[in-house]
């Protein structure tokens, strides 16, 4: 079987790129996969930078990014590396370019990799809708390879690799006129400038398409890898992972392994990063935590049988899976409902439904009667085929990389039986923590549109463990507890103190179930990253903040410190606010 982004989707087999070089650093090819991270520091701010850098070289950090928003930022650049490597710091650096091509000549003089955003790299901060003929289209392309030859050119003659990074929030005006807001868009704008490239013979390529919309990051990466195929053996150029604005704390780490686990299960990614709104040394951890089960020489379970079934979900399209509505254990799975959060029965009986509330599960495990199954088993197979429908699970001990099985599960049984993910075939006992194995497996399921129950048991404490399950199907998009936040990790254009901004809002607003508030750094990804959000954060200047309705900016320029009230009576004005209980 061949979807064309990955060779099987019931076996993994790691997707084989070319090797591309950063600096010293071999990315792609049989290499382990990368893990990044990206300073927060001001790129001026040189002995804060160097500071920051060597505390994420300590935490085993393999690739360094650093913003370069002009070329003053840029020139500085020759600073930090000089200093890092008197200290004996070898990581290589990468230049983070957004609408500024000389600020990219500039910082190419100094770092190992230049990261292009194909949406702004010549297009301005303020997009125009508008209809492009044919010919002006054309006109635009030209306008594009005058302005990125020369980078390219530069990079192939010193041995600078580049990453052609496309962002979901800053696609460019010409793009969405022809593709619109979409993953088709996302590849279409690396692609443009990987095609400029390769006429002048430069492939030290690596590609991303990043988004906060899980599915759309999900969607687009998967596109991305079936283009390149289309395109030819030669296009097998290494791809970058990551989540924009995934947030903090466990909900930035499930929605990080929800999007970038559904990937690495494609065998998809040579490098990742798991953007937090946090310290970035604490990014670190999580890269390794979640690139280790796919790791060169790590086992990840056995084949697929040959005659494996063709998948019940579109790789490219979310739509959910069908099942019959079933009432078991109290609730109600499948038809219409809800996916629900179940646990073990004992954990459901120390928690207290006045207390968890939202969060109470809603079925003690045990109580649905699910038939547990080895879905390549045909004996465990046959008694469902023509049976009155039914909960299903894979039984534990199955050989299998779980998301993987949960998908044979899915095609091979009849579609009329809901399915309970697991977040574990083995009960808990092996090395994911309990949030990342939530989204890595039971997230990217979701995210396929499998599952209509999740099963949590590698969580201990029975409250952290519903909370997690409730957690787990927001990130996915699929059910809303609470109120969902889009936050951005901070870089050196941030204009203001995201972290303490983050939890000032939360303080204030995190009762407000179903509303979503995006908290944006800066206006790179801002305006776009958020389309999809009620309300907006964004920085406009140093400690001055913009907020949005929607796309709409509605107040500029608010003191810092007076931003998070106006919020609120933003809110309110619009209908949306209740008080705190």
């Amino acid at each position: 079987m061949s979807i064309l982004h990955c060779p099987d989707l019931y076996s993994y087999t790691r997707r084989q790129s070319r090797e591309v070089s950063v600096g010293h650093l071999g990315l792609g090819g049989s290499n382990p996969i990368r893990i990044q991270s990206m300073l927060t520091s001001d790129t001026l701010n040189t002995e804060a930078c160097v500071r920051e850098a060597l505390a994420l070289a300590e935490a085993g950090c393999e690739i360094i990014r650093l913003t370069a928003q002009t070329k003053v930022y840029a020139a500085n650049l020759e600073n930090i590396a000089r200093e890092l490597r008197a200290a004996g710091c070898t990581v290589p650096l990468v230049a983070d370019i957004h609408f500024k091509p000389d600020a990219a000549m500039e910082a190419a003089k100094w770092v190992e990799k230049i990261r292009v955003n194909p949406g702004n790299f010549i297009d301005k901060k303020k997009f125009v809708s508008r209809d492009y003929t044919d010919a002006e289209y054309e006109e635009e392309l030209d306008r594009l390879r005058a302005a990125f030859t020369p980078l390219v050119l530069f990079c192939k003659e010193h041995g600078r690799a580049m990453r052609l990074g496309a962002n979901h929030g800053s696609l460019s005006d010409r793009i969405l006129n022809r593709y619109g807001d979409t993953p088709e868009g996302m590849v279409e704008s690396a692609l443009e400038f990987a095609r400029i490239a390769r006429d002048l013979n430069y492939h030290e390529l690596v590609f991303s398409m990043k988004s906060s919309n899980v599915k759309v990051m999900i969607q687009a990466y998967r596109l991305l890898v079936k283009r390149l195929r289309e395109c030819g053996p030669d296009w097998n150029y290494p791809i970058h992972l990551g989540v924009t604005e995934a947030g903090e704390g466990e909900d930035a780490r499930i929605k990080s392994a929800m999007g970038i686990g559904s990937l690495l299960a494609d065998g998809i990614g040579d490098t990742l990063r798991v953007s937090l709104t946090e310290d970035a040394v604490h990014e670190v951890a999580p890269g390794f935590e979640l690139a280790g089960p796919y790791q060169p020489g790590c086992s990840v379970g056995a084949p697929a049988p040959a005659d494996a079934p063709k998948p019940c979900f579109d790789p490219f399209c979310y739509t959910r899976r069908a099942a019959d509505s079933v009432q078991a254990g109290g609730t109600t799975l499948g038809g219409d409902a809800p996916v629900r959060v179940v646990l073990p029965k004992a954990a459901c009986a120390e928690l207290d439904p006045a207390v968890m509330k939202d969060f109470m599960p809603e079925a003690a495990y045990e109580d649905l009667g699910t038939a547990e199954i080895d879905p390549r088993c045909e004996a465990d197979l046959t008694p469902l085929q023509h049976a009155p429908a039914r909960p299903v699970t894979v039984k534990d001990g199955v050989n299998m990389p779980l998301t993987q099985a949960f998908r044979l599960l899915a095609a091979r049984v009849p579609a009329c039986h809901p399915i309970v993910l697991k977040d574990t075939l083995c009960n808990g006992h092996d090395e994911l923590s309990p949030a990342m194995a939530a989204g890595l497996g039971v997230g990217s399921l979701l995210c396929d549109g499998i599952g209509n129950a999740v099963y949590l048991r590698r969580e201990p404490n029975p409250a952290a463990a519903a909370c997690l399950g409730f957690n787990t199907l927001q990130a996915a998009g699929v059910r809303i507890s609470k109120t969902e936040y889009v936050s951005c990790p901070s870089c050196g254009r941030t204009h203001y103190n995201i972290q303490q901004a983050a939890a000032r809002i939360r303080e204030a607003t995190g009762h407000l179930k179903g509303v979503k508030i995006a908290i944006m750094g800066c206006i790179v990804n801002g305006p776009g990253e958020m389309s999809d959000a009620d309300f907006g954060y964004v920085g406009g200047a140093p400690n001055k903040i913009n907020l949005y309705v929607g796309h709409t900016p509605v107040e500029m320029n608010i003191p810092q410190e007076e931003a998070v009230q106006h919020l609120v009576e933003l809110i309110r004005k619009h209908g949306k606010w209740i008080d705190k209980a």
